[in-house]
């Protein structure tokens, strides 16, 4: 969850009292996350982690059954076999070094798909301040979304509608496509694409412009620095694939 956005003065691992415990978890702990919603100091579970021993494949060895219901049971078929697939058969195995036989135990990870979710457009959304295309500082939302989660990875601007810039800019768009999730916007001020743009969360944008069309070089901007450098067209992709595996 770090590696991938989420603040570590956020998340907390909780383990649980063992009045929590289900009948056959040796232990288990909850990652939980504190949505900017939740009272101060309250936390939202995002992943629970249960170690359930060997009851799993002790309970196939010895037969399917609620798990409230204790002994284990063996069920049998009208036929007389086992009930269940891969009940009654011998699930150990034998340690290489000791010969010592034995039943693996079993972690359970269990995440909520749609609570991760939420988590990271919490944390991503941010406000703050951006100079505009007349270099004045204006206020602006910004989903600051890892690159690897964010929906579009780059937008591609032709700096002006003509001049043979949207040519190229629709060439590196279609390259582009081929390999991530890429959008191309030629409408409106530039820097109103970059707010459009900052809004969802799209980490990079490239912008053609006259130079392009002398040396084949792009200005590549970054939604989180702000930071704006040039680079050869034909090391866009290359470069962009680099910043979202770092």
């Amino acid at each position: 969850y770090k590696r991938l956005g989420l603040s570590g003065e956020r998340l907390r691992l909780r383990e649980h009292e063992s009045s929590e415990l289900a009948h056959y978890s040796i232990g288990t702990a909850d990652i939980e996350y504190a949505f900017p919603f939740l009272a101060a100091g309250d936390y939202g579970e995002l992943e629970g982690i249960a170690h359930r021993g060997d009851f799993d494949l002790r309970s196939h060895m010895e037969g399917k059954l609620d798990e409230k219901t204790q002994p284990l049971q063996l069920q049998l078929d009208a036929d007389g076999k086992p009930r269940w697939k891969g009940s009654g058969k011998d699930l150990t195995y034998r340690d290489e070094l000791s010969g010592e036989r034995f039943t693996p135990h079993v972690i359970e990870p269990s995440a909520g798909a749609d609570r991760a979710a939420l988590a990271f457009l919490c944390e991503a959304y941010d406000e703050d301040q951006a100079p505009d295309e007349n270099g004045q500082m204006q206020s602006r939302v910004v989903m600051r979304f890892h690159p690897r989660l964010a929906p579009i990875k780059a937008a591609i601007f032709p700096l002006v509608k003509k001049d043979g810039m949207p040519e190229v800019a629709r060439e590196l768009y279609l390259g582009l496509k081929r390999r991530m999730n890429v959008f191309y916007d030629e409408k409106g001020a530039v820097g109103r694409r970059y707010r459009r743009q900052d809004e969802i969360g799209t980490p990079y944008c490239l912008t053609i412009d006259s130079q392009t069309l002398q040396d084949r070089t792009v200005t590549l901007r970054d939604r989180d620095s702000l930071e704006q450098v040039r680079i050869a067209l034909d090391e866009v992709g290359a470069e962009i694939q680099r910043r979202i595996d770092e």
